[in-house]
């Protein structure tokens, strides 16, 4: 691709998806990504202008708003990073966050596909999830999330001697997606020696119940977070819903075994009983035993450590998704 091309990607910050198009600017010099506060949606025609005050020769976001930065001749490509628009999320979101998901979320969604050039999404099971719940004929193509994995690096140095306190690491916004109501329940359960450490993420409250053994870090800069990572013996993920699972990947890089949720897209990265164990969603004794397990068994967190930094460096690299991204932008502009 020629480097006087253009390519503009409007995004809402704070979440996993912001971070994943900023590695993408930060590796393409013809990528740009344009921020913006993802409170203005609450309004979203305050979204038309972005979408045109810069010029462009393809335009790449969300499919949610994507439909008020598309604009004529202009190819628009579109990536789910999630998906959290059918009946099953209901159960995990409030009231108002049913009813928006369900009536104009989903219409934007709609036309934002209706004027997409091309499609992809990070994960099969969001790929299969958005076609079946949309009965969309579309093609989408998976582009794994990727990690860069010379700044998400294990420790220098691990002892396999059975150390007298273990952290397991909680990362994510403190919602009921992400699982955090069950973080205190399982706490309780593990233990003593075992405390669970969290980053607030957007929500430094959220629904999170207090125990002993639970230790707010704060919210920590993106730069900042393969540090944490190197601290932590053990990652938990139990989110009821993931497009990708983006910590739980970094995680991986850093050498952690992950005990996480057996559902939407996580058994495309963690391999039950070689990387970490998958549990039931909200199972709280199931996750609290294979917490406690791991930490009785120093030798298998370093044996699943490793697997999961091999699965990575095969599977979940930054290179390798900027290349798959930088073949797509390359058939785009080629029709």
């Amino acid at each position: 691709m020629k480097s006087k091309k253009r390519i503009i990607s409007p995004m809402g910050t704070g979440n996993g998806a912001f971070v994943i198009h900023k590695l993408l600017e930060q590796k393409l010099s013809y990528y740009r990504v344009i921020s913006y506060n993802p409170y203005r949606t609450l309004f979203p025609p305050s979204l038309f202008p972005i979408g045109r005050s810069h010029a462009a020769d393809i335009i790449h976001t969300a499919p949610d708003y994507a439909w008020f930065f598309s604009r004529k001749n202009v190819p628009l490509i579109i990536t789910f990073h999630n998906y959290v628009l059918d009946r099953f999320m209901a159960a995990f979101s409030n009231l108002a966050q049913t009813i928006h998901y369900r009536t104009d979320l989903k219409l934007f969604t709609r036309l934002s596909i209706r004027e997409a050039r091309m499609i992809t999404a990070v994960s099969r099971f969001t790929a299969d999830l958005v076609k079946k719940d949309l009965n969309l004929s579309k093609e989408i193509r998976i582009i794994y999330n990727g990690v860069d994995q010379n700044l998400f690096i294990p420790p220098n140095c691990t002892s396999p001697e059975k150390q007298k306190n273990i952290i397991v690491l909680f990362s994510g916004n403190l919602t009921q997606r992400k699982g955090a109501q069950w973080l205190a329940p399982i706490a309780a359960k593990l233990h003593r020696y075992i405390e669970i450490i969290y980053t607030s993420g957007l929500q430094p409250k959220g629904i999170l119940s207090k125990h002993e053994r639970l230790r707010c870090l704060g919210r920590i800069p993106y730069q900042q977070m393969p540090q944490i990572y190197q601290q932590a013996d053990i990652l938990l993920f139990p989110t009821v819903r993931e497009g990708f699972g983006l910590a739980a990947a970094e995680a991986m890089a850093c050498g952690l075994p992950v005990v996480a949720t057996n559902c939407s897209s996580l058994p495309e990265l963690i391999d039950n009983g070689k990387g970490g164990f998958l549990c039931p969603i909200g199972d709280v004794e199931a996750f609290a035993e294979k917490i406690n397990f791991l930490a009785e068994n120093p030798e298998l967190r370093r044996e699943m450590g490793e697997y999961n930094r091999a699965k990575v460096e095969k599977m979940f690299t930054l290179n390798r998704m900027v290349g798959e991204y930088q073949q797509l932008f390359e058939e785009v502009l080629s029709r």
